[in-house]
């Protein structure tokens, strides 16, 4: 899909071609999702590299509490709903209509996009690409969300979902998901 020009103009942010982005082919290894990258190699891509080096202390504490079953249930639906979600904010970033849908997985998605829409992007200004595939040669790889201008700074931007609010020690991965995508992004585009 490509970015409407004059739909984002009148949402006053502009669309900027800035880089040649290029997607990457995603694989699999060993159930842990991977890269391959334009010279072959096939890297990890960042949340896999996150996820094997967090402490998942919490994650097993809860699914113990709550039981496997229900654990699962509620991570499937969370999952159907961050799809909902990042696929309603990637029609708004390229100026294609919302609509929230009958269900109620789109339309607890559709809400939880709004709220990012009304407190996050009406401060992005320019929007350089959407689903951007990114990679720091030999190590790893991912996909961030949305790369731009916000606040008037150049920023790579990641859309989030959970059903409470987290306390901040409970999402550094966020920010290290970020970072890396950052690094990959001044690596490969200077």
């Amino acid at each position: 899909m490509k970015i409407s020009e004059d739909v984002l103009k009148s949402k006053g942010i502009a669309y900027i071609q800035k880089y040649p982005y290029s997607d990457l082919s995603k694989t699999s290894k060993n159930g842990k999702r991977h890269y391959e990258t334009p010279d072959g190699r096939q890297v990890p891509s960042v949340t896999t590299v996150l996820s094997a080096t967090k402490d998942m202390t919490h994650l097993h504490a809860w699914r113990k509490r709550v039981g496997e079953a229900k654990a699962q249930q509620i991570t499937q639906e969370s999952a159907n709903i961050g799809t909902v979600m990042h696929g309603s904010l990637e029609k708004h970033v390229k100026g294609i209509e919302r609509k929230p849908g009958s269900n109620l997985i789109h339309q607890k998605a559709h809400a939880m996009a709004n709220v990012i829409i009304d407190n996050g992007l009406t401060d992005v200004s320019e929007v350089w690409g959407s689903e951007v595939s990114l990679h720091y040669p030999e190590l790893y790889a991912g996909t961030t969300d949305l790369v731009g201008v916000y606040k008037g700074e150049p920023a790579i931007m990641d859309f989030k979902q959970a059903r409470r609010l987290k306390k901040k020690e409970l999402v550094e991965d966020y920010y290290l998901q970020l970072v890396a995508y950052s690094e990959a992004h001044n690596k490969q585009y200077d």
